[in-house]
């Protein structure tokens, strides 16, 4: 595997293991340009600075929205670009995005999952992407879990969403506030980063009922609580079973 390059980006840490990363940052920087809510020039800091009802908006810019949406849909409401349960009045046609002024939006919930998995497509060799907890490989690579032990991750994605590393971020939006939890993290596994990613939000969102909302879609989801009980859900036990050698 190529050799492990380090640095900061979308305001996390961030870990490439690639034979070109200057590639890989110019698609993580590309995502960054585009929907950072702290650089005032970025595509979605206009978007939300802007009072008009209908405006147009970058392909990027459509397809990370036209995902969010859909994972809104998905998650009846939990993962939701407005934070506050109102994705139901944002319409995106192709490229032209109506919405109620004043309704501000917020595509870090899919952003940095959705950068991930494209900075990872354009891996060539056995390597893997990780910015803050969201991990997409080419290959098998072995990734450490919270509060111990490792998994080996061989395709497709894994996220940790939680409030250990980066404090109490999460919204929820049934409330408006900051999530509340029994769970401090969320370990789930995904097709891609991106489903990993959701997954493990909604995980971590639904507190007690997280592990079952995993096993009913057949998700594997590890949580850890504040107390470092942890609890694999069936779906994880399963997939991380040791498979006897055949002698």
């Amino acid at each position: 595997m190529s050799t492990v390059h380090r640095f900061r980006t979308m305001g996390c840490d961030a870990a490439v293991a690639a034979d070109d990363p200057a590639t890989v940052v110019e698609v993580l920087e590309r995502w960054e340009e585009t929907f950072s809510l702290f650089r005032p020039e970025s595509e979605l800091s206009r978007v939300n600075r802007s009072r008009a009802h209908v405006l147009a908006v970058s392909p990027l810019f459509a397809q990370a929205l036209e995902v969010a949406l859909g994972v809104a849909a998905e998650t009846d409401g939990l993962v939701d670009p407005t934070l506050c349960g109102r994705s139901p009045e944002v319409v995106l046609s192709e490229r032209v995005l109506s919405r109620p002024p004043g309704l501000a939006l917020d595509l870090n919930g899919v952003v940095k999952a959705l950068a991930v998995d494209a900075a990872a497509a354009t891996l060539e060799q056995p390597g893997f992407v990780s910015v803050g907890g969201d991990l997409a490989v080419r290959g098998p690579v072995d990734v450490a879990l919270p509060a111990g032990g490792a998994i080996r991750v061989v395709e497709g994605g894994l996220a940790t969403s939680g409030t250990a590393s980066r404090g109490a971020h999460l919204v929820d939006p049934r409330t408006g506030r900051s999530a509340e939890s029994r769970w401090e993290q969320v370990t789930a596994s995904g097709a891609t980063c991106l489903g990993a990613d959701v997954a493990a939000k909604v995980g971590f969102l639904l507190g007690e009922r997280g592990p079952e909302w995993l096993d009913e879609r057949g998700i594997p989801g590890r949580f850890v609580s504040a107390g470092g009980e942890i609890v694999e859900n069936d779906a994880w036990a399963t997939a991380t079973r040791a498979v006897p050698a055949c002698t």
